[in-house]
């Protein structure tokens, strides 16, 4: 779980007893029919009666809907929660509602509609929740509660849902949201759901509108991919999130700031431990929009690939994208166009004005695809028209390799990076999976841009339209940031910075030494060719431990998203390999590079990690020698994604172990299969990253060959006794009945037992 101080409410469980129509007596045994002549027909399966009281068939109830509704205002957020159970067992589905509380959080009303009655929950301090809690704990073996040992509760009594009907709860609930570092966190525990059923969840859907007189800044979810809404004046926005048929693998979280100056930042940290470094994410928020007169002039080059092999469908895509772009220039802007094939034309000698975008368009629809590849007169015109003065902007598109002109990648990045010049970016699509990637990241490594490959399934227009939409209005080029004498060390993106853009967010996360307060950090950069400067004061890097977990695993997704690009584009060496493999188990963050982390036996030994090296090496060797083709492609996407990612990367879908033991990610088991396990091989509690190594849940900080355990048994007397002595331990034991975790020097070993 992420800051546990902002858990507003999580249903804990829904105890299931599976009983039959009649809890009095078992349903009897149908008997066989006779014989007809030689046929016998088998008796049919009867199961042994199910006594009340034990914890069985979760996976008779689905969830049809689980909506969330979120209104914050003037700091109280509201949360009104709606789902939908279904008993589609052959039994009655009864059990108790727990809501464990943190003390900030003020229920103010809980509903549950059960055909029209309306039944109230009871509310529990802190001490009583614990010994329910604990009783359930033990009389069902199931630790998942214990995660929540220290907070207060609701107790909902006892509904049964017959086979076949459904029954709805509605509950709503207010809070004081704490503003810290200039930034207010909502937290919604959306993984509740995996402790009602294992089955998905149909629709989920959260929704958090925001209303109030101040401005907006950075608005941020680490957790989810989320979609907004600001209003006309910026004062309030709406956030949306949405899946269908899915297992919640995190709690949904948002930061919300507001803003103080035209660029806006904002400062989260973290740090594991008082004695490791720290981590850190500087948000930057640009102005959502820009009016005429604050606009930036720039110039726009598009350059085209005209070659035989773009004829059809993705000639009349890339002539809309050209379009679109064309359509929607600024005023104060310029622009060009480049056509190559075998050989390469120009829609002018010059750089042009908007008002001739519609003669441009019209060129362009009269024009086929037809010849060769001459990627390098395309680029190097498209550079030498550069104005000195002016920020300039190419998008550049390409679906093939060169094969016309100058042929060989590294003489074409050689006299690019000749012909470039320091106010020019290229920004690159790779269209199918015949393109060099080598060449194309290369391009925007040496020429400051961004790059984006275009699947055979997607859209070549929709692509370009999305990055263009992002980039045409620059707000700061050339930045910089100065960090006030702090000791950083791997930064992401690293300096100097990518420009700013109206309406994108630009996320800064790093490693730091250290402690300090009230600290300054400068943002510095030109706009029209005046310099400009913002200071961010009365920033603070803690030393002791503690704050937002979530960052380390941004940080290290970026820095492994950088490592692979460096072995793709660099060649393997031991160094990177080892580091890849060290943040891969560390981190449990899983690419189809580092699947190791999964395959390796053992891979926390000195052993299992020496093994998981030279296996990945060998992977490393074939992903820095394979610049085209499926494979190739997929890659540059993965690593070019986890490099530039604004959130972690997220955990493995839930896989299910048939009873023949295939995994299957999402999957449920069907009733003609023999009950399996459910298991995700990779757990991350709070800032530990936990793998299942031969039935035991193993944090990845914990040396199998150097340190020993501290053993205590499965729900014995010294276990719930050191849960009181070290309640933290509860959100590691929760995981299951064998669990191995470092805490404080000291390895404590779950076993079962006892």
């Amino acid at each position: 779980m992420q800051t546990r101080t902002f858990v507003m409410w999580i249903i804990a469980a829904l105890l299931l007893v599976a009983l039959p129509i009649s809890a009095q007596e078992p349903i009897p045994c149908p008997t066989a029919p006779p014989c007809t002549g030689d046929v016998c027909p088998s008796m049919p399966t009867c199961a042994p009666p199910i006594q009340p009281g034990v914890f069985t068939n979760p996976e008779w109830l689905r969830i049809t809907h689980h909506r969330v509704d979120v209104s914050i205002a003037n700091q109280i957020a509201v949360t009104r929660v709606d789902i939908e159970f279904v008993n589609e067992g052959n039994g009655l589905a009864e059990g108790t509602f727990i809501f464990p509380l943190p003390g900030e959080a003020s229920v103010d009303q809980l509903t549950m509609t059960i055909n029209g009655v309306t039944v109230d929950a009871k509310i529990l301090p802190a001490g009583e929740a614990r010994s329910i809690y604990n009783e359930i704990v033990r009389q069902y073996r199931d630790p998942a509660l214990l995660e929540y040992v220290g907070s207060a509760a609701l107790q909902a009594s006892v509904f049964p849902i017959p086979p076949g009907e459904s029954r709805r709860v509605e509950i709503r609930y207010s809070q004081i949201l704490t503003v810290e570092n200039g930034l207010l966190h909502y937290l919604y525990p959306l993984k509740v759901t995996n402790l009602l059923t294992p089955r998905p969840v149909d629709t989920l859907s959260v929704r958090v509108q925001v209303s109030g007189q101040d401005t907006i800044g950075n608005i941020y979810s680490p957790s989810h991919p989320i979609a907004v809404q600001r209003d006309a004046a910026n004062t309030g926005f709406t956030a949306g999130y949405e899946s269908s048929f899915s297992v919640p693998t995190d709690d949904f979280s948002l930061y919300l700031g507001f803003e103080s100056q035209a660029i806006n930042a904002n400062l989260l940290t973290f740090r594991e431990s008082a004695n490791e470094d720290g981590y850190f994410l500087f948000l930057v928020q640009p102005p959502i929009t820009l009016p005429d007169d604050r606009m930036a002039a720039k110039d726009v080059i598009v350059v085209l690939d005209q070659s035989g092999s773009m004829d059809g469908e993705k000639w009349n895509q890339a002539r809309t994208a050209a379009e679109y772009v064309l359509g929607h220039l600024n005023a104060v802007d310029r622009f060009n166009v480049i056509l190559f094939s075998t050989g390469w034309r120009v829609y002018s000698n010059q750089m042009e004005d908007p008002s001739l975008a519609a003669s441009a368009i019209d060129w362009l629809r009269g024009e086929s695809a037809v010849g060769g590849t001459d990627i390098n007169g395309a680029l190097t015109t498209a550079l030498n028209m550069v104005d000195a003065e002016r920020p300039t902007t190419i998008l550049f598109l390409t679906d093939g390799l060169a094969t016309e002109g100058e042929i060989n990648p590294d003489t074409i990045l050689s006299n690019l990076k000749a012909a470039a010049r320091p106010n020019a970016r290229v920004f690159t699509f790779g269209v199918g999976d015949d393109v060099d990637t080598f060449l194309l990241d290369g391009i925007t490594r040496d020429l400051r841009g961004a790059g984006s490959y275009v699947r055979p399934s997607e859209r070549i227009d929709e692509e370009v339209a999305a990055l263009y939409n992002k980039i045409s209005a620059p707000v700061l080029n050339d930045v910089t940031l100065e960090t006030g004498g702090l000791n950083t060390a791997d930064l992401y993106p690293g300096q100097p910075l990518p420009d700013l853009f109206a309406g994108s967010q630009l996320a800064i996360v790093g490693r730091f030494r250290g402690e300090a307060e009230n600290l300054t950090f400068t943002l510095r950069g030109t706009v029209n060719g005046q310099a400009q400067e913002y200071r961010y004061d009365g920033l603070s890097f803690p030393g002791r431990a503690g704050g937002e977990a979530f960052i380390a695993r941004l940080w290290a997704t970026r820095r492994i998203g950088d490592l692979l690009n460096s072995v793709r584009l660099n060649g393997e060496n031991p160094e990177l390999v080892q580091s890849i493999v060290k943040l891969s188990v560390r981190y449990g963050i899983i690419t189809p590079y580092t699947s190791f982390l999964i395959e390796e036996k053992d891979i926390l030994t000195a052993q299992g990690l020496a093994d998981a090296e030279a296996n990945f090496s060998r992977e490393a060797q074939e992903l820095a020698s394979t610049s085209s083709g499926a494979a190739a492609v997929s890659a540059a996407d993965a690593a070019g994604g986890m490099a530039n990612a604004n959130a972690p990367a997220p955990m493995m879908a839930m896989p299910t172990m048939t009873a023949a033991g295939t995994m299957m990610p999402g999957e449920a088991i069907s009733e003609g299969e023999k009950s399996g396990s459910s298991v995700n091989p990779i757990q991350t509690v709070n800032s530990k990253t936990f793998l299942m190594q031969d039935g035991v849940w193993m944090d990845t900080t914990f040396a199998p060959d150097t340190m020993t355990t501290q053993k205590v048994a499965f729900l014995s007397d010294e276990y719930f006794a050191l849960l009181e002595q070290h309640p933290e331990l509860g959100e590691y034991f929760a995981l299951g009945e064998r669990v191995i975790v470092l805490l404080e020097d000291v390895a404590y070993e779950v076993t079962s037992e006892g």
